[in-house]
């Protein structure tokens, strides 16, 4: 579903975000992308849906080329949901309105439709009864739950989230990382940087790991909990884990 191959991304000429990073996400898998702050996780996610311009190698969603100058980028993030680690919804807008949004204007999808297919994902992610409120009117796991739910609504092929938890108190992560598991258990193919090793322990087909812009283990997930190959990270796991 996702192939990403001797990718590199600079900032400027003098920081180089992202080096020679290949690796593949197959349809229905859950790849977990983790390592230290500033290692290029986010970075590598972003360039999935081109919303990172890459200068080096090549990736491709579906077989469709993300790189390559004729694509459609618009309608390519249409089919790649994306959850961002603040909500990222439409202050102004009702809860119900945020997820019609998009299905009306991207999707030309007919008004009564898209609220249909909106209240349907609301009820999935228990938050059917808040439908008219607004953003604000939420708490921050409710309004993630939102973002999620708004993400669904195009109907995507694959999932990218970019540490969909950590703007979020303890007590509302579970929430959250509660209609990821269910969204992972029904088949969706989701690539997730997250520093939640429970949620990677139960969830996870393969972990990433990257380090300074460079994968350095891109393993089954119980081949890196169990004896991580790298130094670098077995002393990740053993700081992120002995808490």
């Amino acid at each position: 579903m996702i192939e990403i191959s001797h990718v590199d991304k600079w900032y400027g000429t003098a920081f180089q975000a992202l080096k020679d990073c290949t690796t593949s996400v197959a349809k229905g898998e859950v790849v977990v992308v983790c390592g230290p702050s500033g290692s290029g996780k986010s970075t590598l996610i972003k360039c999935v849906n081109a919303l990172e311009p890459f200068q080096g190698g090549k990736i491709t969603v579906d077989g469709i080329s993300v790189g390559d100058p004729k694509t459609d980028l618009p309608k390519l993030r249409a089919r790649v949901g994306m959850v961002f680690q603040h909500f990222e919804l439409f202050p102004h807008l009702r809860i119900i309105d945020n997820l019609c949004l998009a299905q009306e204007k991207v999707l030309g999808r007919p008004h009564a439709e898209a609220v249909a297919k909106a209240s349907k994902l609301l009820d999935r992610v228990g938050l059917k009864i808040q439908a008219q409120k607004y953003p604000a009117e939420l708490s921050g796991g409710q309004q993630q739950r939102v973002a999620i739910a708004r993400a669904l609504a195009m109907d995507p092929i694959a999932m990218l989230f970019d540490e969909p938890t950590s703007a979020l108190d303890p007590e509302m992560i579970s929430e959250v990382l509660d209609v990821m598991v269910d969204l992972a258990r029904d088949g969706m193919t989701m690539m997730v940087v997250t520093h939640e090793m429970g949620f990677a322990r139960k969830v996870a087909n393969r972990v990433i790991f990257m380090d300074q812009g460079e994968i350095v283990e891109d393993a089954l997930k119980d081949d890196f909990f169990g004896k991580p190959r790298s130094d670098r990270a077995q002393k990740f796991l053993s700081k992120i884990l002995s808490h």
